[in-house]
C-alpha cells in the first residue's frame, strides 16, 4: 500500500490524443433507442435510456464508427476529427436501410488563418528557464520580448506590460497591482500542468478579443478523460495536480497546487540577503455535462504570495578595466509584502443545435495587496584594488564618496473586479458564421500610497529636484526646509463601470486560383470613472477590425494574411494614476491603428515538416499615455499628451530539425518612438531594436534517453537606467544588451517513445530526471541602475542592478 501511495505522489498524467463524438440515437418515429452499440476501433459504449451516447475516439486519423442494434439496420460513418474536438452526430436507425457516410472535418486550421501561434504544452513543461512556464516560452516567439528572467511580464512590438490580454478558458485574468520587481512576482496565474492549448497573437487580432493594444494570450485548460496525478519537483519549488472523471462522464475535475521559492535565484545576485519568500497557489477546474445541450464549468484560484526581504550587504564593480569603480552598500531594515488573491468564474455553454450556441460567463477577482518597507542603505563609492597579489584584491581601496538612502513605503490596495458576459455563435451556412458578445465590468479599488526617499551624501541632505532650492553644500549651509528627495502620498477610492461588446462576421470563399477567409468585426467600449466625490465623464470608443487570409492553389503550401484595425485601450486603474499617485478620472483611451502583412509557408525537407512565418507591421498611436519603467513597475503621466509609432519585421522558422522534436529560430526588428507634447520624437521605453531567440530540442542518437533543451535569447539594450524622476528628453540612456542561455539535460527513463520493462516503471508512462543550468554563460544583465551621488563633486553614478548569475538546478518529472 505504501508503495502505491508513493507512486501516486510521484506521477503525472499522460493523456491520449483524442476527440469526442456524442449525440442522441432515434428511430423512424423520433423516439430514443436504448442499448445501441457504438463502436470505433477497439473502443465502444452503449446508449442510455434517453438514447444519448458519448465516445472517445483517436484524433487526427480516419476512424470508422458503427451504430448497431439487434432490431435495426446499422449506421456506419467515417470521421477524422481534430485533437480535443467535440462532434455531435444524431443518427436515425431504421429497419430497412443501412446508412454509410463520410464526414471530413480536417482542413486549413482556424489558427493558421487568423495568424495565431499555437504552443504545444509538452514544450512548455520541458524547456528550462528561471521562471519556467508559458511566459518563458512566448518570450522566444516573434514580436515578444522580455529582459528580466525573474518576471513573467513581457512586451510586444513596442507595447508595455499592461497592453497584453490574457484569457484562461475565455475568462480575462489580471496581473498584481503593486509588484515593482521581478523577484516579488512569484507565480503567474496560468498553471502549466492544467493546460491543453496555448494560442498567442502579436497583433492584428480579431474583434472577438478585448480592448488592449498589443497582444493576446489565449489559454485553454483541459477536460480530463480519466484519472491522473502529477508532480514536478526542483530546487525552485513543486507543482502537483490530480484529475479525474465520473463513471457517467458527466463530471470531471482537475486541480493543481504550486509552491515556488525564488531563494536559489535571488541569492545569486550581488546583494546578500535574508530572503524568505512563500508563493502558494491552488487552482481547480470543474466541468459538468448536464445534457447534450448544456455544459457548465467552474474555474477557481486561491493564491498567497509572502515576500520577506532583508538586504544585508552588496558590492557591485563596474567601470572600465583601466578605471574600475565599485560601490559597497550596507543595509539596515527590511521589506514585507503580501499578495492575497481570490478568483472564481462560472461558465455555461448552451448548444441549441449544430449551428447555434450561447455562452454565459460570470467572474470575480479580489486581491488584497500590501507593500511595506523601511530600508536604510549606506554606501561607499571608490576605486577597486586590481592587484591580484594584494590581500584587498577586489575591495574598494580609495573612497570617492559616501552617503545613505532611506526608503519608506506603506502601500495598501484592495481591488474587486466583477464581470458578467454573454456570447453568441451562429453558423449561417457552410461558408459563413456570426459571433457577438456583451460584457459588463465593475471595478472597485481602494488604494493608499505612502512612499518617500531621503538621500544623504556625506552628511548633507539633498533636496528634491522639483524644488528650486539652491544646493551648495558643503560649502554653504542649507537654509531651506528638509524635504524628502521623493515623496508620494495619495488615497484613492475609485469605481469604474464598463460596458463593452463586439460583433464579428466570418466568411470562407473560393475562386479559380485559391481560397480566402474574411473576418470583419467591430468592438465598442463605454466607461466612466468615479473617485470619491469626483465623477469623470462618460467615454466611448469604437474599434473596427478586418482580417483577410488568402491561400493560392500553388504547389507550395503558402498562405498570406492582411490585418487592419483600430485597437483602442481604455485606461485601467494603473493608467489613471499619475506620478504623484493622484487619480485622473478623465484619462482618454490610448488609440492604435495596426497594419499587418504576413505569410505562412509550410514545407518538407527529407520528410521533416517545417514552417516559415514572416510578418511586417506598422502601428500608429494617438492619445498616448506616456510612462517610465523601473524594473517591472510602470509609472504613468496620465495626461494623453503624446503620439507615437512602431514598425518592424518578425520571422520564425520552426520544425523537426531533430526527428520527433520541434525547435525554432526567431528574429525580430523593431523601432518605436514617441513625441511628448510636440517636443520631438524620442525612443520609447520598450524600443527593443533587435531580438534573436532559439528554442532547440535534441537527443543523443546513441543514448536516446538523454535529451537536451536549449532556451537562448539575445535582445539589444532597452532605453532605461536613467533616474525615475529624470526628463527623458535630457537622459536618453540605454541598458546593455540582454544575453541569456538556459540549458536543460534530461534523462528519460520512460515516455511515449522510450519503453521500459523495469517493474518500478510500470505504473508510469513518463518518468525523467533533469539537470538545468540557468544563465549558462554567466552573463551580467542589468535591469535598472541605482544612482548614488557625491556631494563634493556633484557627480552621479549609475550602479547597475544585475539580474541572476549562473545557477544550477535539479528537476524530477513523472507521469502515470
Amino acid at each position: 500500500m505504501k508503495n502505491i501511495l508513493f507512486l501516486l505522489l510521484f506521477c503525472t498524467f499522460s493523456f491520449a490524443q483524442t476527440a469526442r463524438i456524442k449525440g442522441v440515437i432515434l428511430d423512424e418515429f423520433n423516439q430514443p433507442i436504448a442499448n445501441v452499440s457504438v463502436n470505433a476501433d477497439d473502443k465502444g459504449t452503449v446508449t442510455q435510456k434517453d438514447g444519448s451516447y458519448f465516445l472517445l475516439i483517436p484524433s487526427n486519423k480516419i476512424v470508422t464508427v458503427v451504430f448497431s442494434h439487434i432490431s435495426f439496420k446499422k449506421v456506419t460513418i467515417t470521421v477524422e476529427l481534430n485533437k480535443n474536438e467535440d462532434y455531435e452526430f444524431n443518427p436515425v436507425l431504421n429497419t430497412s436501410q443501412e446508412t454509410i457516410g463520410v464526414i471530413e472535418l480536417v482542413g486549413v486550421s482556424e489558427k493558421r488563418i487568423s495568424g495565431v501561434t499555437a504552443i504545444p504544452p509538452s514544450i512548455i513543461r520541458k524547456i528550462p528557464g528561471a521562471n519556467a512556464g508559458i511566459e518563458n516560452i512566448i518570450k522566444t516567439l516573434p514580436g515578444f520580448s522580455g529582459n528580466n528572467e525573474l518576471s513573467t511580464s513581457y512586451s510586444v512590438r513596442g507595447g508595455n506590460y499592461d497592453e497584453n490580454l490574457v484569457y484562461v478558458n475565455e475568462i480575462e485574468v489580471y496581473r498584481p497591482f503593486l509588484i515593482r520587481s521581478g523577484q516579488q512576482e512569484g507565480l503567474s496565474f496560468t498553471n502549466t500542468d492544467m493546460v491543453e492549448n496555448v494560442d498567442v497573437s502579436a497583433g492584428g487580432f480579431q474583434a472577438k478579443y478585448g480592448d488592449k493594444m498589443a497582444s493576446v494570450l489565449d489559454i485553454t485548460y483541459r477536460n480530463p478523460e480519466q484519472f491522473g496525478a502529477s508532480i514536478d519537483a526542483s530546487f525552485l519549488g513543486i507543482n502537483a495536480s490530480v484529475e479525474g472523471v465520473s463513471k457517467n462522464q458527466k463530471w470531471s475535475n482537475i486541480t493543481g497546487f504550486r509552491y515556488r521559492n525564488n531563494s536559489l535565484l535571488v541569492n545569486s545576485q550581488d546583494t546578500q540577503t535574508n530572503f524568505t519568500p512563500t508563493f502558494l497557489d491552488v487552482q481547480t477546474l470543474i466541468n459538468y455535462n448536464a445534457s447534450l445541450k448544456w455544459n457548465w464549468s467552474f474555474l477557481g484560484n486561491i493564491s498567497q504570495n509572502r515576500y520577506d526581504y532583508q538586504p544585508l550587504f552588496r558590492q557591485t564593480n563596474f567601470g572600465t578595466i583601466d578605471q574600475p569603480i565599485g560601490v559597497q552598500v550596507f543595509y539596515e531594515g527590511q521589506e514585507k509584502d503580501r499578495y492575497r488573491t481570490l478568483f472564481g468564474a462560472l461558465k455555461g455553454v448552451y448548444q441549441y443545435n449544430e449551428n447555434n450556441k450561447l455562452k454565459f460567463i460570470a467572474s470575480s477577482y479580489h486581491t488584497i495587496e500590501q507593500e511595506y518597507y523601511d530600508i536604510l542603505a549606506q554606501y561607499a563609492l571608490g576605486e577597486v584594488d586590481t592587484n591580484i597579489g594584494s590581500e584587498t584584491f577586489g575591495d574598494i581601496q580609495f573612497t570617492r564618496g559616501i552617503g545613505s538612502q532611506l526608503n519608506h513605503a506603506r502601500n495598501d490596495l484592495d481591488a474587486l473586479i466583477i464581470n458578467a458576459e454573454v456570447k453568441g455563435f451562429h453558423k449561417l451556412n457552410t461558408k459563413s458564421e456570426v459571433e457577438w458578445g456583451f460584457k459588463y465590468t465593475r471595478e472597485d479599488i481602494k488604494d493608499r500610497i505612502v512612499e518617500w526617499e531621503v538621500i544623504d551624501s556625506a552628511g548633507f541632505s539633498l533636496p528634491p529636484t522639483i524644488l528650486d532650492f539652491p544646493n551648495n553644500q558643503p560649502y554653504q549651509p542649507n537654509v531651506y526646509p528638509l524635504t524628502p528627495y521623493q515623496d508620494v502620498r495619495a488615497t484613492n477610492y475609485s469605481t469604474i463601470n464598463r460596458f463593452s461588446g463586439y460583433g464579428q462576421y466570418n466568411y470562407q470563399g473560393k475562386w479559380d486560383n485559391g481560397q480566402y477567409w474574411l473576418s470583419v468585426g467591430t468592438r465598442f467600449h463605454q466607461w466612466q470613472v468615479q473617485d470619491q466625490n469626483v465623477k469623470g465623464k462618460s467615454q466611448v470608443v469604437i474599434s473596427p477590425r478586418v482580417q483577410l487570409a488568402i491561400k493560392p492553389y500553388w504547389k507550395k503550401d503558402m498562405l498570406f494574411r492582411i490585418a487592419v484595425g483600430m485597437y483602442n485601450q481604455p485606461p485601467f486603474y494603473r493608467e489613471l494614476r499619475d506620478y504623484d499617485g493622484a487619480l485622473q478620472p478623465n484619462v482618454k483611451a490610448q488609440k492604435s491603428m495596426h497594419f499587418v502583412l504576413g505569410s505562412d509557408y509550410s514545407f518538407k525537407i527529407n520528410d521533416k515538416k517545417f514552417k516559415l512565418l514572416a510578418e511586417a507591421y506598422y502601428k500608429n498611436f494617438t492619445d498616448v499615455n506616456t510612462y517610465t519603467i523601473d524594473n517591472v513597475i510602470i509609472r504613468y503621466r496620465a495626461n494623453n499628451d503624446a503620439t507615437a509609432y512602431a514598425y518592424g519585421f518578425d520571422t520564425r522558422i520552426n520544425g523537426e530539425f531533430v526527428p520527433g522534436t520541434e525547435s525554432w529560430f526567431t528574429f525580430g526588428y523593431l523601432k518605436t518612438e514617441e513625441n511628448q507634447d510636440n517636443r520631438g520624437f524620442i525612443a520609447r521605453p520598450t524600443d527593443q531594436r533587435l531580438k534573436f531567440a532559439i528554442l532547440f530540442q535534441d537527443y543523443m542518437p546513441n543514448i536516446p534517453n538523454l535529451k537536451l533543451y536549449l532556451n537562448l535569447v539575445y535582445n539589444t539594450g532597452l532605453p532605461g537606467g536613467s533616474p525615475s524622476y529624470a526628463d527623458p528628453y535630457q537622459y536618453q540612456l540605454r541598458l546593455n544588451d540582454y544575453r541569456r542561455a538556459d540549458v536543460g539535460f534530461s534523462y528519460v527513463f520512460k515516455d511515449e517513445s522510450i519503453k521500459s520493462s523495469k517493474n518500478w516503471l510500470k505504473p508510469f508512462s513518463d518518468f525523467s530526471f533533469g539537470f538545468e543550468i540557468f544563465n549558462m554563460f554567466n552573463n551580467q544583465n542589468a535591469i535598472t541602475n541605482t544612482w548614488v551621488r557625491d556631494v563634493y563633486t556633484k557627480s552621479q553614478y549609475g550602479i547597475p542592478n544585475y539580474l541572476t548569475t549562473r545557477v544550477f538546478n535539479l528537476k524530477l518529472s513523472a507521469r502515470l
